[in-house]
């Protein structure tokens, strides 16, 4: 009898369906019993454990009769921004108390076509605007990974994600990335997490921030189990104007760790003014370990990083300013109760100011404001000029012949909760400075985790890819990873 099976990486867990060492039954209760004990972390926020034994049930059958995709009995954790059809889905907000879609995301959808199993809904970020996990109306979710008492965040938005897979709750989990919100946490967390190339994963039916930089993508321990995942999550969609009819490999078949004569640009503009000795080292050792695989290292420019992060904090609140237009109290979510004599107009401000956030709402102002007569040209579109710009910075890389970019994936290591969030928002904004123009760009960028710092808390590095080419990105992180050897997991305190 095989046991912590809920430690179990994806791959391993395959294996061991397919064997007949294990069902997808066991597999799954061993998940749910973890999810019961872990409260403290508030990682998982909406149970879904009666669909989870159901679909248990069924992979089980499919495995007996041969049918049995990768992914089939997998336990996975869904994060709330995806639409699961009958299951709440809040995007972590007030606004959308008690929505039940008719509907099922295309990426959740093609999970469960490949016979995953949902454990259950994921805390994030309230509509995935956050990287720390404190911005949720469930509450912030805990790190599994401390130091002394200090309780630390998972990083953020999808820090329910993060915090699940590094707390071996479930065997990989889905996150978006909009900013860095898949990178981020899994650099926190110790984890490997993949941001696609934008329009690789559908977006449909998952809650839009800003639609122009929201990708869907996989969070679990290592890069094959990524690989497992992401070519399930794929695939075009005619529901999503911005879904790319390409094909999709078969990612883990390209993951032999052989990176000789790959070209890995080390961008100079990455190196920060303040930036900790310790993200320093562990980017040297990251190169040397690339390097002494067979790559090429060559130095490189991206001229114009610097206004990365001004260009998408303008971009990105217009676009959520816009999206979260729908969100009125009239058709589904929070309706704010009205005194005698309130109107129309009442309604909507009422429920609003009750239903948003405080971060939702200083985004949602911010891009009103750059969006508005007189200030649209002197904001949005100068910062979509510079996105342009950060756009074509990469492009001449690639065109130079550099396969990959090795970037950190932090300026730190993870950070006590309520450190940030009390502070001046820009601080906190300044997290997603290595992850921003990845977004912008529409490129693919990996965290592999690579070491400790001197607290022993995890750091991630990252790796930014060729449009397109996530199976090249995906064995050099491949390569990275068995370099690093990082095998370190939290103590259980939970």
């Amino acid at each position: 009898m095989m046991t912590d099976l809920n430690k179990l990486t994806i791959a391993e867990a395959r294996d061991a369906l397919r064997k007949g060492d294990v069902t997808s039954a066991e597999l799954t209760e061993a998940c749910l019993t973890q999810i019961e004990g872990a409260g403290a972390l508030n990682a998982f926020v909406h149970d879904t454990s009666d669909i989870a034994r159901e679909q248990a049930a069924a992979a089980d059958t499919r495995i007996k009769a041969g049918d049995a995709p990768d992914l089939c009995g997998i336990p996975l954790g869904i994060k709330d921004l995806f639409c699961t059809r009958g299951v709440p889905s809040q995007a972590a907000s007030g606004i959308l108390e008690g929505f039940r879609p008719e509907y099922e995301s295309t990426v959740t959808q093609n999970l469960f076509d490949a016979g995953a199993v949902m454990l259950g809904k994921l805390n994030m970020d309230e509509f995935a605007m956050g990287s720390s996990n404190e911005t949720s109306v469930y509450g912030d979710v805990v790190n599994p990974w401390k130091v002394d008492d200090r309780q630390l965040t998972p990083g953020g938005s999808s820090g329910g994600s993060a915090a699940a897979v590094a707390a071996d709750l479930c065997l990989g989990a889905t996150g978006t990335d909009t900013g860095g919100s898949i990178r981020q946490p899994a650099a926190f967390t110790g984890i490997t997490g993949i941001k696609p190339t934008y329009g690789r994963c559908s977006r449909w039916g998952i809650v839009a921030f800003a639609s122009s930089l929201d990708q869907a993508g996989p969070m679990a321990r290592t890069v094959r189990d990524c690989a497992i995942m992401l070519e399930a999550m794929c695939g075009h969609d005619p529901k999503d104007s911005t879904s790319a009819d390409i094909p999709v490999p078969d990612f883990e078949a390209l993951l032999n760790g052989d990176i000789k004569g790959k070209v890995i640009g080390i961008p100079r503009e990455y190196r920060m003014d303040g930036m900790p000795d310790e993200i320093e080292t562990l980017w040297a050792d990251g190169t040397a370990m690339l390097k002494d695989a067979g790559a090429e290292i060559r130095d490189i420019s991206l001229p114009h990083t610097k206004y990365a992060l001004p260009a998408y904090y303008v971009i990105a609140p217009a676009e959520a300013s816009s999206n979260l237009a729908r969100y009125d109290g009239v058709r589904y979510g929070h309706r704010a109760r009205l005194e005698q004599g309130d109107g129309i107009t009442e309604m909507y401000e009422k429920t609003r100011a009750e239903g948003f956030g405080d971060e939702v709402k200083r985004r949602v102002m911010v891009g009103t404001y750059v969006l508005s007569a007189g200030f649209y040209d002197a904001y949005y579109n100068r910062a979509r000029k510079v996105r342009t710009l950060i756009k074509r910075d990469f492009e001449q890389v690639f065109d130079a012949g550099v396969d990959a970019i090795l970037t950190p994936a932090t300026p730190s290591a993870a950070f006590g909760l309520g450190e940030m969030a009390n502070a001046d928002p820009v601080q906190m904004y300044l997290n997603d400075v290595f992850t921003v123009t990845v977004n912008l760009a529409g490129l693919p960028g990996i965290s592999v985790p690579a070491g400790l710092d001197k607290q022993g808390l995890p750091l991630g590095l990252q790796l930014i890819g060729r449009p397109w080419d996530e199976g090249d990105l995906l064995n050099t992180g491949y390569a990275l990873e068995q370099a690093a050897g990082f095998v370190a997991k939290p103590e259980k305190w939970w």
